[in-house]
């Protein structure tokens, strides 16, 4: 009982990290404008994402495009697209393994080799979890090393969006969940009481037992 609560509790983390990623994936808010200047009343803020661009009006609207050349991007979007797109799919792919081999599903007979299927989606889960680090460690870099970059002038700095505290958060519930499904080990196939057999009662040379049977 105590391994099956560790898979479903190991499990419901990863599902829930894969989802962030996913939204961390769509959302705009990877680099947000920076807010350095002395006045502090702005027509519009920038939001740069993976996918799009969109500028927030004073007024409340928002107007977004759609990155029209892929080559045009920085490397670092490339990466992040590359990278988040494998992690989002490494993640439905770690839910169909884990299930496959969890203790309450009928998919694989033998528990040894059920919990060995459930190691492997904790593996996977894990490095679904590194995929989705790398380009949110690289961007976060990026753009800290512009803003403290004097030759960058004050309007084209950026500052740390939302998408990347989401990303972290889900990098953090993959690999906590990943590696209780690495911890689940297989059922002992021992009951742990020992059977003891009565010896075989033997026929004396003149076809009676033994008195000693009787005893």
């Amino acid at each position: 009982m105590v391994s099956a609560g560790l898979e479903i509790l190991g499990l419901s983390l990863c599902v829930f990290g894969s989802l962030l990623v996913m939204v961390s994936c769509g959302l705009p808010m990877w680099r947000v404008t920076a807010f350095i200047e002395a006045n502090i009343v702005v027509a519009q803020t920038i939001w740069d994402g993976l996918w799009m661009s969109c500028v927030v009006q004073s007024t409340g609207q928002m107007q977004c495009k759609v990155h029209d050349s892929v080559l045009a991007l920085s490397h670092d979007l490339q990466a992040a697209r590359a990278l988040t797109i494998i992690s989002s799919v490494m993640g439905v792919l770690g839910l169909m393994v884990v299930i496959a081999g969890a203790q309450c599903t009928n998919c694989i007979r033998a528990e040894y080799v059920k919990a060995r299927v459930v190691n492997a989606g904790g593996v996977i889960y894990i490095i679904s979890a590194l995929f989705v680090l790398v380009p949110l460690c690289w961007m976060a870099n990026n753009i800290i090393s512009d803003f403290y970059n004097p030759q960058i002038p004050g309007s084209q700095k950026r500052e740390i969006g939302a998408a990347l505290y989401i990303g972290w958060a889900a990098t953090a519930l993959l690999l906590i969940g990943g590696s209780m499904l690495c911890c689940s080990c297989p059922s002992s196939g021992n009951s742990g009481y020992s059977v003891k057999y009565a010896p075989t009662k033997r026929a004396t040379p003149n076809g009676d037992y033994d008195k000693r049977n009787y005893v």
